[in-house]
């Protein structure tokens, strides 16, 4: 088996344990690992980081697509291996020292990480550590189930330790499309014109004599988190596919929508999976993650390819998909996520963007990252690459949080990510508010009136009229603009006694 998936033969007597591997890492070393969204992350080196700074203490900047799976996060921060993380990250342990303040943390918008790795803003890297499913007669790394910035890493890093994963399937081999913008200024334009566009290589080329080191494993990835939808979920899939219908109607889409992104999180996986309750056909996805609900669709008939730069499924999904894999191969395909997430490409394709909001205010601002404005919860994702540039850029929360204690539109946000400008449309359970082309007093009335929970809505209505009594563009009470949050941090909730 092993001929098989590392099939240039000189690179076989470079086989280690992961912990020969794990002994190359240097205190101070800036090192790319793969992973996103738990998929296709590197598995046995880092534990073995882990293990090793117990008794061997070095810091490292760690550098990945996004989040990690398998506790990795966790494991090297409780040995303090990490003095810095780019660009996203979901673990809770690795979010308590970040706002500890002990984690260094760099909140990037996913496009931009290999950016500034190219550019020299950010490295270089010392090592990438990238999973793999096999590696070509040319030396070639082919990944596993995600790409996220893998390619770019290995590309860029002085040195690379290559995980071959016996348990990702052998199929996932031309899956991937590998391409790699080149520099600016005298760049071309990414000849992506299609979701279904191929455009690069099925694997990574490299030169094989950068390989340090390889180690095999077989451990699957981590399955996802996403919960069933509820009653809430089911009521904002509802809002958004009345929404899209009235769209068709009034002769701005048809039937087979534009190509859907889906930010990750149980809200938006379960809206994306009520549109198959709608009367959309041949729907097409350029997204970040496919999730189960990818494989909803495709099973519902109504998806016909998608695009994306990782699978991250749930236990029973990840069955279904992966003891069929050849069901759907041929209407997937696995990108660099700067190639997912270039807004040059989102807006070319037109994307309808829908991404998940901790709260929202009543202009329309909306704050994806931060509890209260300061506490770190994941970061900004991929989310702010799609609403700059998506066709329609919608966000999606339920109106309250922690039980009815908190209400998720607010007067102002006291963390913005993405300004009232990128954002089009604001879903809850409640409704529905369109705020393409209205001002600002204008969209407060929609979103009072349409997405605030009726526990809150009078609240928030006689504080936009007072607001308005004195005046502005944009009217607010500075003095009185985040005494909700003040309140929920000093009692725990948002509600009035």
């Amino acid at each position: 088996m092993l001929e098989t998936r590392i099939r240039r033969p000189s690179l076989l007597d470079r086989i280690v344990t992961p912990q020969q591997a794990a002994s190359l890492i240097k205190d101070g070393m800036i090192i790319g690992m793969s992973g996103f969204t738990r998929a296709g992350d590197a598995k046995a080196v880092p534990i073995a980081m882990a293990e090793r700074a117990k008794t061997d203490p070095f810091r490292i900047t760690l550098i990945t697509g996004a989040s990690l799976g398998h506790d990795i996060d966790r494991m090297l921060t409780e040995t303090h291996v990490l003095a810095r993380r780019i660009p996203f990250q979901s673990d809770a342990t690795l979010r308590a020292a970040i706002n500890r303040g002990e984690v260094m943390f760099i909140d990037q918008h996913l496009s931009e990480t290999v950016e500034h790795l190219r550019s020299n803003q950010l490295g270089p890297i010392d090592y990438a550590v990238i999973e793999a499913a096999a590696i070509t007669e040319d030396g070639g790394i082919v990944p596993s189930t995600s790409i996220g910035n893998s390619a770019s890493f290995a590309i860029l890093a002085k040195k690379i330790i290559v995980e071959i994963n016996l348990s990702q399937p052998a199929e996932l081999e031309g899956l991937h499309d590998i391409y790699i913008p080149t520099k600016r200024p005298s760049r071309v334009p990414i000849p992506v014109v299609s979701c279904e566009s191929r455009v690069g290589f099925p694997y990574v080329p490299i030169d094989p004599e950068k390989i340090a080191a390889i180690v095999v494993t077989d451990e699957k990835d981590s399955f996802s988190t996403v919960e069933a939808a509820d009653a809430d979920t089911t009521a904002i899939a509802g809002h958004l596919i009345r929404f899209l219908e009235q769209e068709v109607a009034k002769g701005r889409l048809d039937l087979t929508l534009q190509p859907l992104q889906a930010g990750i999180g149980t809200i938006a996986n379960s809206v994306l999976t009520g549109l198959a309750q709608g009367p959309f056909h041949h729907l097409r996805m350029y997204s970040e993650v496919l999730q189960d609900s990818t494989f909803d669709l495709f099973d519902a008939g109504k998806l016909t390819f998608a695009s994306g730069s990782s699978i991250t499924l749930s236990a029973a999904c990840g069955e279904r998909v992966f003891g069929r894999f050849d069901k759907y191969k041929d209407k997937l395909v696995l990108r660099p996520q700067e190639i997912s997430n270039h807004p040059e490409v989102i807006r070319r394709l037109g994307v309808i963007g829908i991404n998940t909001a901790l709260e929202v205010d009543i202009y329309g601002n909306v704050n994806s990252t931060h509890v209260n404005g300061t506490h770190m919860m994941n970061g900004i994702g991929g989310s702010g690459d799609f609403a700059r540039n998506a066709y329609l850029s919608i966000f999606v929360s339920k109106s309250v949080a922690k039980g009815g204690r908190l209400s998720s539109v607010v007067p102002m946000v006291p963390h913005v990510d993405h300004t009232e400008h990128d954002v089009d449309i604001i879903v809850t359970e409640n409704g529905l508010a369109d705020l393409r082309e209205l001002a600002p007093r204008e969209r407060a009335r929609e979103i009072i009136a349409h997405c605030a929970h009726p526990d809150f809505r009078e609240r928030l209505a006689d504080y936009f009229e007072r607001a308005c009594a004195r005046g502005g563009q944009t009217p607010h009470l500075l003095e009185e603009a985040f005494s909700w949050h003040e309140r929920s941090r000093q009692t725990g909730t948002m509600r009035l006694a």
